[in-house]
């Protein structure tokens, strides 16, 4: 029997997360973090491999491409529309076997001791909200993807 992947249900339409789809082709989904509707760190988003495969050495050449490009501009577009002053992202894949990356957004006045893609959550003054400002973020990044999709 097939274990049940969550990122794989996700792309199926079988869970409903937060959000909206920000972008996606046929290699790479973008959407962001789910907070299981609890309000979460705006910015925190996830691209996700659509094929299921665990790690990024595991990734053909044209999903590699698309994996970074995707990377750089959606990165971009959190700096410009967000204003974030760094981006992390990380890969982990100790918890969903399904090839992820998330992107997190630092923004300008977190305190040092906060820096790190999964510390700036932890700052009381980082920015969060629920689903409602979660939809807002994922319009704003998608428009300007939209509209910049040659940078």
């Amino acid at each position: 029997m097939e274990e049940s992947c969550f990122i794989c249900d996700k792309h199926k339409g079988e869970i409903q997360t937060d959000g909206i789809t920000i972008y996606e082709d046929e290699f790479v989904y973008v959407g962001h973090i789910d907070n299981n509707g609890e309000p979460g760190y705006l910015g925190h988003l996830m691209i996700d491999l659509k094929r299921h495969t665990p790690t990024l050495g595991d990734m053909y050449e044209e999903e590699a491409k698309a994996f970074g490009s995707t990377m750089a501009r959606v990165s971009k577009a959190l700096m410009v529309t967000e204003g974030a002053e760094h981006i992390y992202s990380l890969v982990s894949g100790n918890s969903v076997p399904h090839l992820h990356m998330h992107i997190v957004p630092r923004y300008l006045g977190t305190p040092r001791e906060y820096w790190g893609p999964m510390s700036v959550h932890d700052w009381e003054g980082a920015p969060v909200g629920g689903n409602k400002e979660v939809k807002e973020l994922c319009l704003r990044i998608k428009s300007y993807l939209e509209t910049n999709n040659h940078e």
